[in-house]
């Protein structure tokens, strides 16, 4: 019995030995397996500035105003006959917008007609009478002093003639009156009088408005440097201050973004300097074919000042902004992020100027930026400026991650195989 139990207990302490084994084989093929491996560098687009001549503005704010704003007013007494046209309407030059009671400035004229149609049969009669008087005093058959007479008649009847005709004239216009027209195209306000009422009574009554929008003028005030870099401006174009209106402007309205969608030119500047405020009145004109500007909206000016050869421009989406200012990451020869602090100028489109602190041949990053941490090291590659390129490196980062935290776990998986062999 005794052998007997030692043998099965060589057999037990052999298998024992087979699975120890066995198990420090499975460990040492875990932790080789487990044993740390560095992640790749981050994968970043980066793409050189833009270089290109860009011209610079300068920025005000202003208020449109229309053209021509003028009261229709009735100049003569009477009752508002009618009313030719609908509040808001869209009037051109010579429409009839009111009518006044005609009936009695109608008979006035007819009346000053037929005062001259009078006057002139008098000076008729007395033209004739001198020239016999006249004849007669050759002749001596009359005396000088009836000849003088009727001289003077008849320069007296010449006069009722033209005193007749400017009563005519007179009565033409006040009947002209009656009709109250549009002096010129424009949007007619709502009416302020109403048909039956009296008008004109003692005093001019408005009728209504008139406003002239097309074109339509933006007034804004600058700054007395603004005014010294634009005649800098000029000078070096070869133009004088008197050749001001050939410079373009462009103005936007509140909801149109960072556009100047409405072009124009300068119309007037203000020959001298307000001494209170240091500014200088400057008016635009603008064409405005489909009325979208309207009197009185705020408007966002721009003048170009100056062009700037060979400017730098990048993607506006690559400047960041910290304590220190807006700065942009590039990386350098070593494929290295750093960080350079940069001034900035206007945005034109999707870019940004660079005044300083960038220069043309620098490695920007524009796409994966949340990757690039300043002094590590990355896989730069190589897009356009906008980073419109940052899709596929944005997508390989994503697939190579969880590759790398998936092999931790296959440890334990070996686990249960040694339990079953057992």
């Amino acid at each position: 019995m005794g052998p007997s139990v030692s043998k099965a207990g060589r057999r037990r302490a052999g298998a024992g030995w087979l699975g120890v084994g066995m198990m420090s084989v499975l460990l040492a093929a875990c932790s080789e397996e487990n044993k740390y491996v560095a992640p790749p560098p981050p994968q970043v687009t980066v793409a050189a500035p833009l270089q290109q001549d860009v011209t610079r503005y300068l920025h005000f704010t202003g208020n449109t105003s229309s053209i021509n704003t003028v009261d229709l007013v009735a100049r003569v007494e009477g009752f508002l006959m009618s009313i030719d046209y609908k509040d808001g309407a869209l009037m051109k030059k010579g429409d009839r917008l009111f009518l006044i009671q005609q009936d009695t400035y109608q008979a006035d004229l007819d009346q000053a007609k037929a005062q001259l149609a009078a006057a002139e049969a008098q000076l008729t009669n007395n033209q004739a009478e001198y020239q016999r008087q006249a004849t007669l005093g050759q002749q001596d058959f009359s005396s000088q002093a009836t000849v003088d007479k009727a001289r003077a008649a008849r320069d007296e009847a010449a006069a009722q003639v033209d005193e007749a005709k400017a009563n005519v004239e007179i009565a033409t216009i006040n009947l002209g009156y009656t009709s109250v027209t549009a002096p010129f195209d424009g949007i007619a306000t709502r009416h302020l009088a109403d048909v039956g009422q009296l008008v004109g009574h003692g005093q001019p009554t408005t009728l209504a408005t008139l406003v002239e929008m097309n074109p339509i003028y933006a007034y804004f005030n600058i700054g007395e440097n603004q005014v010294l870099m634009i005649k800098e401006k000029l000078a070096a174009e070869g133009r004088t201050i008197e050749q001001v209106k050939d410079i373009e402007i462009d103005i936007g309205l509140q909801n149109e973004g960072e556009d100047y969608p409405h072009k124009g030119r300068l119309d007037y500047v203000s020959p001298e300097i307000d001494p209170s405020t240091g500014t200088l009145l400057v008016r635009g004109v603008f064409d405005n074919p489909k009325l979208s500007l309207l009197p009185g909206l705020f408007v966002r000016v721009r003048i170009p000042a100056k062009t700037i050869p060979n400017a730098v421009l990048i993607a506006d989406t690559a400047i960041s902004t910290a304590q220190q200012g807006k700065y942009v990451l590039v990386v350098n020869k070593d494929n290295v992020v750093e960080q350079k602090i940069v001034t900035v100028g206007q945005q034109i489109g999707a870019y940004r100027v660079i005044e300083s602190g960038l220069s043309a041949d620098d490695r920007v990053v524009v796409g994966g930026i949340q990757r690039a941490t300043p002094g590590s090291k990355v896989d730069p590659v190589e897009g356009k400026p906008d980073g419109s390129s940052t899709a596929a490196a944005a997508a390989a980062p994503a697939i190579a991650a969880p590759a790398a935290t998936l092999a931790a776990p296959a440890a334990p998986a070996a686990a249960p195989a040694a339990k079953a062999a057992n």
